[in-house]
């Protein structure tokens, strides 16, 4: 994905791993279906992971979706959580690296530690529109994540 090379340093050495994946050909940069980049958004609504995902974390989100669909075998390495929980919403395959990875699927509400009032996952705003405090999020529901890879 063209947006993955935005997030690596210049002359870095995974920059240099990337580029030259590509020049070998033995890496091919891809941009998601728009079809599949709106089934992401979707499910991290559900699990109200959105706002924690960046737009690059969505796209490699929904190309991995993309990918099974047309039956590849994909599996995205991340010891994001958030991904993580979006992509077990998704039944993509991930594993991690340095953590044990997520054990529970959550879906997350956000709140104001002041009033209390709550909003959906997919609320844009980061303050209370009652009384202006800094959003909060915590589980509401956990269910325990399928069998990692």
């Amino acid at each position: 994905m063209p947006m993955v090379k935005g997030e690596l340093i210049p002359n870095s050495l995974p920059w240099v791993r990337f580029n030259t994946a590509i020049e070998s050909g033995k890496l091919k940069v891809r941009t998601p279906n728009i079809r599949f980049l709106d089934r992401v958004k979707e499910a991290s609504k559900t699990v109200g992971d959105m706002r924690s995902l960046s737009d690059v974390d969505m796209q490699v989100l929904a190309l991995a979706l993309e990918l099974k669909t047309e039956g590849h075998d994909p599996l995205i390495v991340t010891d994001d959580y958030s991904i993580q929980n979006v992509a077990n919403q998704l039944n993509v395959n991930f594993t991690s690296l340095m953590t044990f990875g997520i054990r529970f699927k959550l879906h997350w509400i956000l709140y104001c530690p002041a009033c209390h009032r709550k909003y959906p996952p997919d609320y844009k705003h980061k303050l209370c529109e009652i009384c202006g405090t800094q959003l909060k999020r915590k589980p509401s529901r956990k269910t325990q994540v399928r069998k990692q890879t």
